[in-house]
């Protein structure tokens, strides 16, 4: 026997077959996203550490919308509470469609859901749930029985065989008119409706007879009942509940974080009051769908949309961005007055109105066409070395809050401890907020002295993070 040929011979085999382990290895198919073993990481202490938590939320008339310019709603509110305590900011991401809500909080696109999620067992595979906020049941929506209307009226969930039922796939509602289907013992036909189509936009469709059923949340549609009288939501399709927020199966520091808030929380006044609010406020809700100004519906945030637009385009901002610092300015008021003197819908100083040409006896259009050029006159300032445009909007948003002369000081504060002095974001805003101290407003790089630097840092924040609400209502608005 040959040896040396077998002893080859072996060792080929043993190389083919490593060769072929490491191939099949570097081949072989990855993951699913939502394999909680390979989800994305990012939690409490990163969330802390950038000072923002991500929202995947969706418009509806109690969770989240805009109402007279303030961005609003039950489960808004109590992540704005939230974040709050955790000294955070709150970036909302509107939710356009559920069939990949949870691979977008899994792939990091948000950090937390809040769409009035029911907790199911299918959902408990893709996400963890927060303590629930509310309880609620599934209940039919129909038109009240009328004699001019030929569709049977439902009194059971029995009496639901055979019948057709618009609403969303992988949804809740969903999973329960297939369980459902089964425990009567006859086919419910679930006809899917579009995803660009709300599931209030479907109560409303079932009100004006465009369709006969749909399924909704019943404190939803209790909310809904007081504008639409000829609904009926009698019939529940389910026993009570748990309304929760979701969050990544891995982000368990925020997870204990917020549970252990929530649990003080919701003994609060305020979590009371938000309650009443937002699902037993008759009042309120009337007075929102019958005004001009609640957005959803109008597609309008003040009585003055038009001129605001007209008067952005002059200086390149999006009207929403100017329509933001409006309100913080008047909150709308064309006669609002300051304790510094400050008048109008711009809240110009009577110099820097002067100026411009206009008193405090000016109409609407004057006052925004005032203010808007010394946004101009701002912006040409900065225009000479802060050359990224979202940068330089909020250098002028700051400027015209607080005066030029103190975000130069910010600027060249910034400047001497290394900071990027063309950045408003983590750098100049840093050192505005420092002006109040004596060591930054005595220092020699300082020409304009003490300011209250905390409240333009905030103005800066609390315009711009408002003006991402009102875009993405645009957005919604227009699509």
């Amino acid at each position: 026997m040959n040896f040396r040929f077998t002893y080859q011979f072996i060792w080929s085999i043993v190389a083919f077959a490593v060769i072929s382990a490491v191939v099949s290895c570097n081949t072989a198919p990855k993951p699913k996203l939502n394999d909680t073993q390979y989800t994305y990481y990012y939690d409490l202490d990163s969330i802390l550490k950038n000072k923002k938590l991500t929202v995947l939320m969706e418009y509806s008339s109690t969770g989240y919308f805009i109402y007279k310019g303030v961005p609003m709603g039950f489960e808004y509110d109590i992540l704005n509470n939230y974040c709050k305590h955790l000294n955070v900011s709150m970036n909302v991401v509107p939710i356009h469609t559920f069939a990949t809500v949870f691979d977008d909080l899994n792939s990091g696109k948000g950090d937390i859901i809040a769409a009035n999620l029911t907790i199911t067992k299918e959902r408990t595979k893709k996400a963890a749930f927060t303590i629930p906020h509310t309880y609620t049941r599934q209940v039919l929506v129909q038109r009240k029985h009328s004699a001019n209307d030929s569709t049977p009226f439902i009194h059971s969930p029995l009496e639901l065989a055979h019948k057709h039922i618009v609403t969303h796939k992988n949804t809740s509602f969903y999973e329960r008119l297939v369980h459902l289907s089964e425990e009567i013992g006859a086919p419910i036909y679930i006809d899917t409706a579009s995803p660009a189509i709300t599931s209030e936009e479907l109560i409303d469709k079932v009100a004006m007879g465009e369709i006969n059923f749909t399924v909704a949340d019943e404190n939803v549609a209790k909310v809904l009942q007081h504008f639409y009288p000829n609904i009926d939501i009698s019939v529940p399709l389910s026993m009570k509940q748990k309304i929760a927020f979701a969050v990544r199966k891995n982000s368990r520091k925020l997870l204990t974080n917020y549970n252990l808030w929530f649990n003080r929380f919701k003994k609060t006044r305020k979590y009371k009051y938000l309650l009443q609010k937002y699902f037993n406020n008759r009042s309120f809700y009337a007075s929102m769908y019958n005004s001009d100004y609640y957005f959803p519906e109008t597609g309008r945030i003040s009585p003055f949309d038009d001129l605001i637009k007209r008067n952005a385009q002059k200086i390149g901002w999006d009207w929403e961005l100017l329509a933001s610092m409006i309100y913080q300015e008047s909150h709308f008021n064309p006669k609002a007055k300051s304790w510094a003197g400050a008048f109008g819908l711009m809240q110009l100083m009577p110099n820097t109105a002067k100026r411009y040409g206009i008193d405090s006896t000016s109409s609407p259009a004057e006052q925004i066409a005032a203010g808007v050029k010394f946004l101009q006159y701002l912006d040409k300032q900065w225009a000479k070395t802060v050359h990224d445009s979202i940068q330089r909007q909020k250098f002028v948003l700051a400027s015209y809050n607080v005066g030029l002369g103190h975000i130069i000081d910010a600027r060249n504060l910034a400047k001497k401890y290394g900071a990027n002095p063309t950045v408003w974001d983590n750098n100049v805003e840093y050192y505005i907020k420092l002006k109040s101290k004596p060591k930054y407003y005595k220092d020699e790089v300082v020409k304009h002295g003490y300011c209250r630097g905390m409240e333009t840092y905030l103005y800066v924040r609390k315009v711009w993070e408002r003006y991402i609400h009102y875009k993405n209502f645009t957005k919604k608005f227009e699509s």
